[in-house]
Formats: structure tokens, sequence, C-alpha cells
């Protein structure tokens, strides 16, 4: 029998519904520099499909020839953009517009007292990732992970699994020991690939994406008053995902 004993996070549209930002984020950056890009909600849901900023930013290179300086080192330009991003996201991260998405501290507080063991695995940047939980949950909540793995720590970005596999090579975790939670369908992906059960919650910049394989695809966790709406799957009876709610969906999914 595989019990359940970790839960791995991912960040952007799970923990927070922070795309929207990110998108403002790189609209400024693009300003600052002197360029006449604009990516609209439309635009960014598609470069959505790309994972990682810099890569995004090249693939729009790429793929639509905007208008741009000439330099000599494009990396470097890429570089140099996406800091400026990461800057502009961090201060607005900070401010305090962007709440959690429903469940979420409820969730990681009870995985907490129930002793499961937490981390993040996310191709955002460590920045990012902290910016968030001290804005919403405090400094403190850094420590509530075991591990916050993040940014270009692998070469491969979703929806390649190698996140996950330096997550459970790191905490030297059974993938079968653990749920994954996951928006999209490259973390979707990129989790299943490393062998992990995982529950999807659609967000914002996600909704109608391929979630395949999902171990259950869920609108949100749920909160008191506030019930979660089962998109896909089976899952257990009950109007928010709570520990044992996650305990019989590892083991439905398992089959321990």
């Amino acid at each position: 029998m595989t019990e359940l004993k970790a839960l791995l996070f991912d960040v952007d549209g799970t923990l927070a519904e922070t795309e929207e930002v990110h998108r403002e984020a790189f609209n400024e950056a693009f300003r600052r520099a002197g360029l006449d890009w604009h990516w609209d909600q439309n635009r960014y849901r598609e470069l959505l499909a790309v994972t990682g900023g810099k890569e995004r930013i090249r693939h729009f290179i790429a793929e639509s020839a905007p208008a741009m300086p000439q330099v000599e080192d494009l990396d470097a330009f890429i570089a140099g953009l996406h800091a400026a991003k990461t800057e502009v996201y961090t201060e607005r991260a900070g401010s305090g517009r962007m709440p959690l998405r429903p469940g979420v501290e409820r969730l990681l507080r009870e995985a907490r007292d129930a002793g499961l063991r937490l981390a993040i695995a996310t191709t955002t940047t460590l920045e990012n990732v902290t910016s968030l939980l001290d804005a919403t949950l405090g400094p403190e909540a850094r420590d509530w992970f075991e591990l916050i793995a993040a940014g270009g720590v692998v070469p491969a970005k979703k929806p390649a699994p190698d996140i996950y596999h330096y997550t459970l090579e790191h905490m030297q975790l059974d993938p079968a020991a653990c749920l994954a939670l996951e928006d999209s369908e490259n973390g979707l992906q990129a989790a299943l690939a490393a062998g992990i059960p995982t529950l999807v919650t659609e967000s914002f910049y996600t909704e109608g994406q391929d979630f395949t394989g999902a171990a259950a695809l869920l609108d949100q966790l749920g909160e008191p008053g506030q019930s979660f709406r089962v998109l896909a799957g089976e899952v257990p009876e009950g109007e928010m995902v709570t520990v044992p709610w996650l305990r019989a969906l590892h083991a439905r999914v398992t089959g321990a």
C-alpha cells in the first residue's frame, strides 16, 4: 500500500491567479525598454503554451518578428527584458494584489497539521515565488515548504518532467507517494511524466485545456460555504478539498 506522504504545488494559476499580473509586468517591461509590444489577454493565453518567461519572449520574437533594436547578443537582450519584468512583478505581488485561490491557505495549514510534506515545483523564478508567499501568507510561510524548486534549477521546463524529478530526488520520495496540484496542461503533463498523480484546479488562463490523465479536474479547492465544482473525474464526497479527501483520491488513483 502506497500512503500519501507529500503534496507538490505548482504556483502560477494554482496557488493564485498570478498570470494576469505576469502579463501586465511583461507589458510594463516592454514599455520601459522602449518597445512597441503589447500582449493582450488572447495573445498571452496563446503564449502560455510556451513555459518560462524568457522562453516566451524568444518565441514571440521568432514567431511574430516584432520591431526591435539591433542587438549583438539576443540572449542578453531577452534576459534583460525578463529581469525587468521580474522586478515589476515582484513589486506588484508585494502590494497584495493577488489573493490566494479559494481553499489554498486552508489546505496548506491542514496538510501541515496532518504531517504531510510540502514542496513547490514550478518553473517561475524563486523571486516570484517568495514575493507571492510573503505577500499572502507572510515570510514564515517559506518554511512551510521542505523544498522550493523554482526557476532555472533544471534545464528543461514543463511539460518536461525535470522539475518534478528534481523535487522527488531531493526529497527522496517515491512518485506514487505524492500528489501534485497543477492548473495547466503543461504542468499536468510534467507531473504525469514523472509518475505523480495530479489534481488539477483549472484557472482563468487554462480553461479548456486538455487535462486527460488528471486524477480529477475541479474549478477550485473550496471553502466553507463555497463548494468546488467537479469538471471531470470521479472524486470523493465533500464540498472542499481536505486532507482526508486527498487521501481518498490518492488511494483511488494508486489503488492503495
